[in-house]
């Protein structure tokens, strides 16, 4: 069960990071698969975690930053209630996508990899829905669709 939004502080998750990191660090190349177990159960993985990883697996904290970084599917920042997914391919980008995005941005105010404020949404980049033929294509959560115009998109946000 996640514990999605749950305090961030090093004191409150250090001994479910540290079981997490434990538990993978025998495994060849356990760093990805710890790190990717510390965001499913916790919806990211707090900067305060890098010590604790770094030590489990003997290896330095620049090292496990450095993994954290480089892959953008990791969050270090809790995520919003929804996440709002825009699809940057070259058939949306065709379709009206960067239009799309200017809006959603100046709507939201914020960027790709940031929450807003109120902590409902996080928006986060995506290169190919499958939903070619009905681009530009948002995700919302786990739900597609098709031929959003910036209208429709904030229609689908007010419904959440």
């Amino acid at each position: 069960m996640s514990t999605q939004g749950a305090g961030s502080g090093t004191g409150a998750h250090e001994a479910l990071i540290s079981g997490i990191a434990e538990r993978h660090v025998a495994r060849p190349g356990g760093l990805l698969p710890a790190l990717h177990a510390i965001q499913d159960e916790l919806g990211y993985v707090p900067p305060e975690a890098v010590p604790t990883v770094a030590e489990v697996f003997n290896i330095s904290r620049a090292e496990v930053h450095g993994v954290i970084s480089f892959y953008h599917l990791f969050r270090t920042t809790p995520p919003g209630r929804r996440t709002l997914y825009l699809c940057r391919a070259e058939a949306c980008q065709a379709m009206g996508a960067r239009a799309l995005e200017r809006h959603t941005k100046e709507r939201l105010d914020i960027d790709f990899h940031e929450t807003t404020s109120d902590g409902r949404i996080s928006l986060e980049p995506i290169y190919c829905l499958g939903n070619c033929a009905c681009s530009p294509a948002v995700m919302i959560d786990d739900f597609v669709y098709g031929r959003v115009t910036p209208q429709r998109l904030d229609a689908l946000l007010e419904e959440g």
